[in-house]
């Protein structure tokens, strides 16, 4: 992981020129065209395409695509890809976040407020789930990007302060905390939290990864398909895993 890397696609990116834009009104949102230059600083190698699709980075080392949500949308692409090259698919996660709320009528902005939750690998399970059948493919690398970022949100929810069902602006990346590669099946087991016992139940997951039990269902379920896992039993009408040895 390059942190001066990192801050020199940030300046890249958030130049005078972005700020005069403002935030949000660009085609490609911030955090993506940080990403871009972070990974591949040399902008030739942005926006190739590749067969029917447009890839964000190619490299000799072969492609990378940057996806921050809808990953169902991504799996045609994504198998395409991965019958020409080796595929990095990296996908941002927040680890620490600060919330901006925006009028929209006026732009006026509140102070920043740092929201209480903290990133973790299982807030990635969601997306990943919908690209399962392609996790296994031997061409096929993970990159979780881990990112400090200043979230800037609209003051138009259905709330009494117009925040809850809010929508988000734009996400503006502040540093990088950490990136993790998940490099085959077994790497999964990087989903795994600390604190687990040697048997455990979608409930003992939920509790150890701190997100909620659907979460957790599709975590094992995933965890369960990559081989990591192994279902020994059942307590009332849950599944009892350990991990596979």
């Amino acid at each position: 992981m390059n942190q001066a890397r990192f801050q020199a696609a940030c300046q890249t990116i958030c130049n005078a020129e972005r700020a005069r834009s403002g935030i949000g009104t660009l085609g490609e949102k911030t955090l993506h065209a940080v990403l871009k230059h972070h990974f591949a600083p040399d902008p030739a190698c942005h926006e190739v395409r590749v067969g029917s699709f447009v890839a964000d980075i190619v490299t000799a080392g072969g492609i990378m695509e940057i996806q921050t949500r809808s990953f169902e949308k991504l799996a045609k692409k994504l198998a395409a890809f991965l019958e020409c090259a080796p595929v990095t698919l990296v996908y941002p996660l927040p680890r620490t976040k600060w919330l901006i709320w925006m009028d929209e009528q006026t732009g006026e902005m509140t102070k920043k407020r740092k929201s209480p939750k903290q990133g973790t690998m299982a807030d990635a399970v969601f997306e990943l789930h919908k690209i399962r059948q392609l996790l296994q493919h031997p061409g096929l690398r993970l990159c979780i990007a881990f990112i400090d970022v200043e979230e800037y949100r609209y003051l138009n929810g259905w709330s009494a302060d117009k925040k809850r069902g809010s929508t988000r602006c734009d996400r503006v990346p502040i540093g990088i905390a950490e990136e993790v590669y998940i490099e085959g099946p077994g790497d999964f087991v990087k989903f795994l939290p600390g604190g687990l016992p040697p048997q455990f139940t979608t409930k003992d997951y939920s509790f150890a990864s701190r997100t909620n039990l659907r979460t957790a269902q599709l975590a094992l379920h995933l965890l369960y398909q990559m081989g990591v896992v192994a279902r020994v039993g059942k307590q009332g009408k849950s599944y009892v895993y350990e991990m596979n040895t």
